[in-house]
């Protein structure tokens, strides 16, 4: 069974990693865990996220034009005041977002709040916050 002290771990392509390690490190606030020639690992929101070196395809397509499903991971906070925080940081910063603030399944016990972001190598990150805590999972 999987403990508080337990992380779980994510590995991603990265098509650059100079441009990775400064997204999540300079952009979203993670802590570089340690870099290798062909990956570098985060603590990106107390979980361990490797984004390993990848051949970038020859056809990225546009932002908007990203498959979501399945495709993406993401943080989904308990608290509102880390949602908004995290939310507002990505504004300041500047981070490409893929889409704003919205709410979904309003009206029903499951409503809560997203927005997603993509990283350098067009990965889609959702951050969501629930009104009622126990439809987190």
């Amino acid at each position: 069974m999987r403990e508080s002290r337990d992380v779980f771990h994510l590995a991603i392509p990265a098509y650059d990693l100079d441009d990775t390690l400064a997204f999540y490190v300079s952009k979203l606030g993670c802590k570089l865990a340690r870099r290798y020639d062909d990956r570098v690992t985060f603590d990106f929101f107390g979980d361990q996220l490797v984004c390993h070196l990848s051949p970038a395809p020859a056809d990225i397509p546009p932002l908007r034009e990203l498959p979501m499903y399945p495709h993406h991971f993401g943080v989904t906070f308990r608290e509102q005041k880390d949602f908004d925080a995290l939310y507002q940081l990505c504004q300041q910063r500047g981070v490409p977002f893929f889409s704003d603030v919205s709410l979904r399944f309003e009206g029903k016990v499951e409503v809560h709040q997203t927005f997603v972001i993509c990283d350098p190598s067009s990965n889609l990150i959702e951050f969501k916050h629930y009104a009622d805590h126990r439809m987190m999972y």
